[in-house]
């Protein structure tokens, strides 16, 4: 086939038509969610003033396959089946025996993975009579991809975007406002929550962590009003799982099969997306590959944070789930994954990192740029700065497998492009970008301060 790429494309009717719920399979159930006031496991009644009950149901359900509806199904048609690439001018760059293969998410409206789950989410709302959603988003791929999803259906969508991004990514902005969304710098002066921070930091750079109290205690005050999330939760992730199901049969239609699984994790949404069903093979014994979460050094959930009860919101106004956790009060430096700037991770990819199916890695944001610009001028496809992750390791794994003399097949989700991210890499070439540390000691303030449940784990 020379070095050209190569596009393993499905037909329309091959998109999957139920979600793969990796709950149904793990070896050792997952902590139940609790409730921060009675500190006993939430029922579908104390979720219900935030999500519709499709959702719910979904969130704690334990049935291997969830149905797909058919409407969702139609909308998906517009990008989906995502196409599955062979890098072969990245393999010819990197002069690796590695076989490499990248699943690409930025062929969707928005541009990412996200509206696998936005279009599912505003579809169960508009079901129950909802009128109104709001959210959060980091980069602006969550809150572009649920604008898009809102206007399908007819529904008001109100976005708080964490305040480093919403200034350094402007066309992101622009984006939500032409899909019909609101969108404000978080924190804000609109919630109690972003007063609150406003008044101890005025310059905060906001976190996801923030931004998702301001939706929460916005959706409460309206009956109309339901909250939106586009990563972390069991139902989140669950829908995100189209990509690995059509992932897998790529695969088959290329003759190979992954010895190494490998996708970036903020809050778990495109890695869970990719791996799970991958993960679902692994535990059946069908497979064997590493699969890999790569976070940012700057924010390491996994790499550094504790596996503990926490909020999901620095203003504590979510239930608690167990997860890896720097704590909700901890706040990343402003580098411009914005995606990734997370306190926490889901607890389904923290519960798979305990039980050891997964491994978990960090890098930094310069090495993230370099493989970027590596990928960008081999494949002639932009990387979000948050998929950057992905392709560092992946580069990682294929001059391993040169220095071993070893071919492997590497598969990484490609989960959106960096059209809308263009300054991060001016900023790059013009030397502007730098590494970026967490402070160790506002990371151990913030581990110390994680809910009482926490210690007496």
């Amino acid at each position: 086939m020379g070095d050209d790429t190569v596009k393993y494309l499905l037909p329309e009717n091959r998109i999957p038509r139920a979600w793969y719920n990796v709950m149904a399979d793990l070896p050792e159930p997952m902590a139940p969610v609790l409730h921060p006031g009675t500190g006993r496991p939430v029922g579908p009644d104390d979720l219900a003033p935030l999500f519709p009950m499709a959702c719910i149901a979904q969130e704690m359900a334990t049935e291997r396959e969830i149905e797909i509806p058919e409407p969702v199904r139609e909308i998906y048609k517009q990008w989906r089946p995502s196409p599955l690439y062979r890098a072969r001018r990245l393999e010819k760059a990197l002069d690796t025996p590695a076989r490499i293969y990248y699943k690409y998410e930025g062929v969707s409206p928005s541009g990412s993975h996200k509206p696998n789950t936005a279009v599912a989410q505003a579809f169960y709302n508009k079901e129950e009579g909802v009128k109104r959603l709001t959210t959060e988003t980091g980069a602006g791929q969550w809150g572009s991809s649920l604008a898009f999803a809102g206007h399908i259906f007819g529904l008001e969508v109100d976005v708080y975007m964490v305040k480093v991004s919403y200034v350094q990514k402007p066309y992101r902005r622009a984006l939500m406002e032409t899909y019909g969304a609101r969108c404000v710098p978080s924190p804000s002066t609109e919630t109690a929550a972003g007063r609150a921070i406003l008044e101890a930091d005025p310059d905060s750079n906001g976190a996801l962590g923030i931004a998702i109290s301001e939706a929460v205690e916005m959706a409460a005050q309206r009956d109309d009003t339901r909250y939106s999330l586009g990563s972390v939760l069991n139902h989140v992730l669950l829908h995100q799982t189209v990509t690995g199901l059509e992932a897998l049969e790529q695969m088959d239609m290329a003759g190979d099969q992954p010895d190494v699984v490998i996708g970036c994790a903020g809050g778990g949404s495109n890695f869970a997306g990719l791996a799970s069903p991958f993960v679902g093979r692994k535990i059946a014994g069908q497979m064997s590959p590493r699969i890999v979460a790569v976070e940012p050094a700057a924010c390491p959930t996994l790499t550094r944070g504790r596996f503990a009860y926490d909020f999901g919101d620095t203003a504590h106004l979510t239930p608690l789930v167990k997860m890896h956790t720097l704590g909700a009060s901890f706040m990343p430096p402003g580098f411009h994954a914005g995606g990734l700037r997370y306190h926490g991770m889901g607890p389904i990819v923290s519960h798979l990192l305990h039980l050891g199916l997964i491994e978990a890695v960090s890098h930094h944001q310069l090495g993230c740029f370099e493989a970027g610009v590596l990928f960008a001028r081999a494949e002639g496809i932009v990387p979000a700065p948050e998929s950057t992750h992905a392709v560092k390791e992946t580069v990682d794994e294929a001059l391993r497998c040169k220095a071993e003399g070893r071919s492997r097949a590497i598969l990484f989700n490609l989960s959106g492009h960096g059209h809308f991210d263009m300054q991060a890499y001016t900023d790059f070439f013009d030397g502007r970008l730098q590494d970026r540390d967490y402070d160790q000691t506002a990371l151990d303030r913030s581990l110390a301060a994680l809910p009482d449940v926490a210690a007496a784990e």
